[in-house]
């Protein structure tokens, strides 16, 4: 497989990695998208640090937070193995989250990803999302700060 080929199917999986995973919550095939060895880094408080519950616990903590969770990949770019995405995450506010009560709040939060893909799988995630910013939206945080 060519280098282009090899950097296309990489976005490809990424891709479905984040419409079945997070998008869909299908949580009982990780084992097709994450290696062993995977690490998340920067994640949120309480998550393990690697493997498959490191995704569990931040899928299962977003979805039941926003149960109509959707990530929209704004952009993807890729090169060798890693892949970068700029996306959107938006959801209706339904569930506790970061010791915030659900407020029924429609709710958009920007983020930057970058994962690094071998033998089709995830090995590990660097993620920035905006939480600040969608704490100000739930009114976790002072408008003023």
């Amino acid at each position: 497989m060519n280098t282009h080929d090899k950097v296309q199917q990489n976005k490809a999986i990424y891709r479905r990695f984040i419409q079945k995973v997070f998008n869909e919550g299908q949580l009982n095939n990780l084992d097709e998208f994450l290696s062993q060895a995977y690490v998340v880094h920067d994640a949120p408080p309480g998550t393990p640090p690697r493997g498959t519950d490191a995704i569990k616990h931040i899928v299962t903590m977003f979805r039941t937070a926003f149960p109509d969770l959707d990530i929209t990949i704004d952009e993807l770019v890729a090169e060798g193995d890693k892949v970068c995405a700029r996306a959107t995450t938006r959801g209706t506010h339904q569930g506790p989250i970061f010791g915030i009560p659900p407020t029924g709040k429609t709710v958009e939060m920007t983020g930057l990803t970058m994962v690094t893909i071998s033998d089709g799988r995830l090995v590990e995630s660097w993620v920035k999302n905006d939480v600040m910013g969608l704490m100000k939206q739930l009114g976790g945080e002072s408008q003023n700060r």
